[in-house]
């Protein structure tokens, strides 16, 4: 029976005395799938491949913290297990499909198995993202909420040739002067919503914690064969630092 497997927090926070105004959150940094949940049913492979989390986000998370002297919340547990950027009325929350895979573990849950994933993976993980702008708040700080995620370059069958995509509603500000500024100070192919966008159930991280608390906000989306290493994620990080710290 799955109902053990998550004692462990699903909100790991590093540099929690950070002094740059931006929070940083990774909701896809990790592949780990505890014992007891038998991967899912999924191969070794399948579990390590993008399905599973974002490549190299979480890496160059970290770095960013490190440069910009920023907290960072980073998600434990596999996307699988639970989406923490998807609420859970969304079915793609734990999905029992990701693109032509199927997630034999994901299928026919109890309504008491699903319950115990969103309570220990998603309210866990976004108490912890609240109680971090709250502290902030209370003290009188400014927040800048950015999240980093990774993209496959190819989805679907379909080569995607954009690099760096700024993922925010249309009437983002903050998101719009980034994608300017990071444009300017880079020759990559970057872009505004893509490959995902509004009409995409992607934005719910920066909605809740961001929008609905009236603090800027941004969701980064890398592609992941740019910082599968540490000198691709030095390099986009120092992008992403450098864009952030112009527009302090």
């Amino acid at each position: 029976m799955m109902m053990q497997g998550l004692e462990q927090s699903s909100a790991e926070l590093v540099n929690p005395q950070g002094k740059s105004n931006v929070l940083l959150v990774c909701e896809h940094a990790s592949h780990y799938i505890p014992d007891n949940f038998a991967n899912l049913g999924l191969s070794e492979a399948e579990r390590l491949s993008h399905i599973g989390w974002d490549i190299g986000a979480a890496g160059m998370a970290r770095l960013l913290s490190n440069t910009l002297d920023a907290s960072l919340v980073l998600q434990r547990y596999s996307r699988l297990l639970y989406d923490c950027n998807r609420p859970p009325c969304e079915a793609s929350a734990i999905p029992p499909l990701s693109e032509v895979i199927e997630i034999p573990g994901n299928k026919d849950l109890t309504k008491e198995q699903r319950n115990y994933r969103i309570q220990h993976i998603y309210e866990t993980f976004h108490q912890e993202i609240a109680a971090q702008v709250a502290t902030r708040k209370a003290a009188g700080r400014e927040t800048i909420l950015v999240t980093i995620h990774s993209f496959t370059p190819v989805f679907m069958g379909k080569n995607r040739a954009v690099q760096l995509g700024v993922i925010s509603h249309e009437s983002n500000t903050f998101a719009r002067d980034f994608y300017l500024s990071a444009s300017k100070r880079s020759g990559f192919d970057i872009r505004m919503n893509e490959p995902y966008g509004p009409t995409d159930p992607v934005l719910h991280m920066v909605t809740r914690h961001g929008d609905e608390q009236h603090i800027r906000n941004i969701m980064l989306e890398v592609r992941n064969d740019l910082i599968v290493d540490e000198a691709g994620q030095q390099e986009w990080a120092k992008l992403v630092a450098d864009t952030l710290n112009s527009l302090a």
